[in-house]
């Protein structure tokens, strides 16, 4: 879908079909300027009662003129319009739309105040609805289902003042869903085609479309590094263990990174601690975090973004043969620290120690994030659309919440609960693996000492990364 501005006064404007907002029952300044034209179809309809007022709901009225439909949709009966209100109002807007045989939209919902958001949040919201709505997972397919009917462009109504920030918003929501529709292509694909090799391939793609710095560290490199923990977890299996770094320097050369290290587990059968059949078909999305990293670096060098940022991807397959590692191993990390395998399956953290420790002693970062499908305690604390947040320093995790608050991706700030350190306690190692779950926190205090005295934050996403299998 092509996004675009549009000035022109609602009433002057020539669209297959226009977008307009209902608040408690009352048409908003461009459904009344449309409908001053249509005689009042619009405000007839809404007085039939066809307009539900819950937020989100939608009426499709036909008219006559320059505006083919008017595409009413309720903002609800709330006295301010929330964040949450409109993104349901956009969702449903798109949703819509693609019923329809219009071949062009204009969308008049940035006139509803939203707080203090501005004309560009609410047009990013509005694009990023669209291109989530438009997304489709067929590469899988012998026979492609039809393109779906609905317009091929969406313009946003503003203000002529407005309408160069809108653009420019615009192509920002573009290049995230790109990453975003790249990062769910990485997630749906099975883990026989999506493989640690895979993966490394995909990354040296990305590498030459946008003349990144790649490298892909294979076995010899990763023992040289004694990086024992990854090559522990990808033992049992015949795929090759793959340490996957792609940096971005956008902010010249010799500016250190922040480093997002990115779980890449791209099957996880629990090993020789395998997981119960039910919801195993999930486990192809245990690389989600890797696909989220390589994502956002997609998403910056789109925007030419002045930061420098690396994405590192520890990707294995954890399998099961007679080669797997066991409970009671211990198996040692970059940098040294050793750790007791108590469960195989918990084998996200294991892989994500060697990627913070290689981050912190060997890529020079000055910030470290690791995002990771990493424990299903996570969806009992939060839900499935939420992701828990650990981080070691206030700046940081409020730069993360904002961030996320501005994206639409809630995250909730969990407790780094020293008093569980010692479940972390081994008799024969610097630590264990699995100590039991206190809400995902001892993964998190696992964790943390390979993050050094850097500012680190970890995202569980374990819950948001299958949340459309819900």
């Amino acid at each position: 879908m092509q996004f675009t501005t549009k000035t022109s006064a609602p009433e002057k404007t020539r669209t297959g079909c226009a977008i307009v907002a209902v608040r408690s029952g009352k048409p908003g300044a461009a459904a009344r300027a449309i409908d001053a034209q249509a005689d009042g179809a619009i405000a007839a309809a809404i007085a039939r009662g066809d307009l539900a007022a819950k937020a989100g709901s939608t009426l499709l009225v036909g008219l006559s003129g320059g505006v083919e439909r008017a595409l009413l949709v309720s903002l609800g009966e709330e006295a301010e319009v929330s964040e949450k209100a409109f993104g349901e109002a956009a969702r449903a807007a798109v949703r819509a739309l693609a019923a329809t045989g219009a071949k062009d939209a204009v969308s008049w919902l940035g006139e509803v105040e939203v707080g203090a958001r501005d004309a560009r949040w609410k047009a990013r919201v509005q694009a990023l609805a669209a291109r989530e709505a438009a997304y489709r997972f067929e590469r899988m397919k012998s026979r492609r289902e039809a393109a779906p009917r609905g317009p091929q462009s969406l313009a946003i109504g503003c203000d002529r003042a407005q309408a160069a920030g809108v653009a420019a918003e615009l192509r920002v929501a573009e290049a995230i869903a790109d990453g975003m529709d790249f990062a769910k292509d990485l997630g749906n694909l099975p883990g026989n085609v999506c493989t640690p090799t895979f993966l490394a391939d995909e990354a040296k793609r990305l590498g030459k479309e946008f003349k990144l710095k790649v490298e892909v560290l294979d076995r010899k490199q990763m023992e040289a590094l004694k990086m024992g923990a990854l090559l522990a977890v990808a033992q049992g299996s015949e795929e090759p263990p793959k340490m996957i770094v792609v940096r971005y320097d956008g902010a010249g050369p010799k500016q250190a990174p922040i480093v997002l290290v990115g779980k890449g587990i791209t099957f996880d059968t629990g090993g020789i601690s395998i997981k119960p059949n039910d919801g195993m078909r999930e486990m192809k999305t245990d690389m989600a975090g890797g696909a989220a990293v390589l994502a956002a670096v997609d998403a910056a060098a789109r925007l030419e973004l002045t930061v420098a940022v690396t994405a590192v991807v520890p990707a294995a397959e954890n399998a099961v043969s007679g080669s797997s590692y066991r409970p009671a191993d211990v198996v040692r990390h970059v940098g040294g620290r050793t750790t007791e395998v108590l469960n195989t399956d918990a084998e996200g953290r294991l892989v994500l120690a060697d990627g913070l420790a290689y981050a912190r002693l060997e890529l020079g970062a000055t910030v470290l994030v690791d995002v990771a499908t990493l424990t299903g305690a996570m969806n009992i604390a939060l839900g499935t659309k939420t992701a828990g947040l650990y981080a070691t320093t206030d700046g940081l995790a409020d730069a993360l919440r904002t961030a996320a608050a501005h994206a639409g991706e809630p995250v909730w700030r969990m407790p780094l609960a020293e008093e569980y350190t010692d479940l972390l306690d081994s008799p024969i190692a610097d630590a264990n693996n699995a100590p039991g779950n206190p809400g995902g926190t001892t993964a998190a205090l696992f964790l943390k000492p390979f993050a050094g005295d850097l500012p680190w934050a970890h995202l569980n996403v374990a819950g948001p990364a299958r949340a459309g299998s819900d």
